[in-house]
């Protein structure tokens, strides 16, 4: 017989970067959802407000945190969050994100408690039904709207991602 295993280490991560890549730009902010909890972290690098021409788009103020003491706080959510397990990085665009956190991690504490992969939620809901090239269905199952706060977007992925667990489609 097979069993469920419970999910329990699951981290839904979103950012907002100026730039293309780390090399080429900046990680303004981030969000994270842990899940099943949906407990948030939100980590502001370079604090922002909405763009007067774009309203629903945010431009930087100028004021800057300290990259190495917001990854540390980062990293001491994801340890509890996931109790102390293998946390796992999920994201609707991980080769995005994960290059950002990544990046981060490894320049200012030496290392990445994601380890070097990231899971893809297009991915999972492609496998669920069955078709390859349908890779973003699933996002009319969010309830957060998609707004680039990076923590709305990322728990709209987890609210995606609980509707896939249960059978929506």
């Amino acid at each position: 017989m097979n069993e469920t295993k419970i999910i329990k280490n699951l981290i839904f991560v979103d950012c907002e970067a100026k730039g293309k890549c780390p090399s080429q730009g900046k990680l303004t902010e981030f969000g994270a959802v842990a899940y099943p909890s949906r407990a948030s972290f939100h980590g502001v690098l370079v604090e922002r407000e909405p763009s007067k021409e774009e309203p629903r788009f945010k431009v930087a103020t100028g004021k800057t945190f300290n990259e190495k003491e917001v990854f540390e706080k980062f990293e001491k959510w994801i340890l509890k969050s996931t109790k102390h397990e293998q946390p796992i990085f999920m994201s609707d665009n991980p080769a995005f994100d994960w290059q950002w956190i990544n990046d981060s991690f490894w320049r200012t504490l030496g290392r990445n408690p994601f380890g070097h992969s990231a899971r893809r939620i297009s991915d999972f809901y492609a496998g669920l039904v069955g078709d390859f090239t349908d890779s973003q269905s699933w996002k009319k199952l969010r309830v957060t709207p998609h707004d680039h706060n990076p923590v709305n977007d990322a728990m709209g992925n987890v609210e995606a991602f609980e509707r896939l667990l249960k059978g929506e489609r």
